[in-house]
């Protein structure tokens, strides 16, 4: 049996030897023991989906609806065209904008595990 570890995402304990936390989906910082800390790669990329602690997909749907809500810009992007739609209907009586800026602040607050558990991957 392998030793556990906490997962970087949840907190939750995963075996280490996995790659992704089965949990929360986190990818796990995987140590590459042939490469030399002193040598400078180059390669200076950023492999973990989460940015500041919120994901990717949940921070540019929180950007979208603050800034494009009342185009319902961030409904298209979370794949709820119809929602989108009904939004660029009713744009003209700003309504979505007001609406819009709600749900930012909901996706926001809300945590990683809820977010894909309701709007998915």
């Amino acid at each position: 049996m392998s030793n556990m570890v906490y997962c970087r995402g949840c907190g939750k304990q995963i075996d280490e030897s996995d790659s992704f936390c089965p949990h929360c989906g986190t990818a796990q910082k995987v140590m590459n023991t042939n490469v030399n800390p002193n040598v400078y790669s180059g390669d200076n990329v950023n492999m973990n989906p989460n940015v500041g602690g919120m994901s990717q997909k949940r921070l540019a749907a929180a950007l979208f609806a603050f800034f494009l809500g009342g185009f319902g810009i961030h409904k298209f992007y979370l794949g709820q065209v119809g929602m989108g739609i009904l939004y660029l209907l009713f744009c003209w009586t700003g309504i979505p904008f007001i609406v819009g800026f709600i749900e930012g602040i909901i996706y926001i607050c809300m945590s990683d595990a809820d977010f894909t558990t309701k709007y998915g991957r």
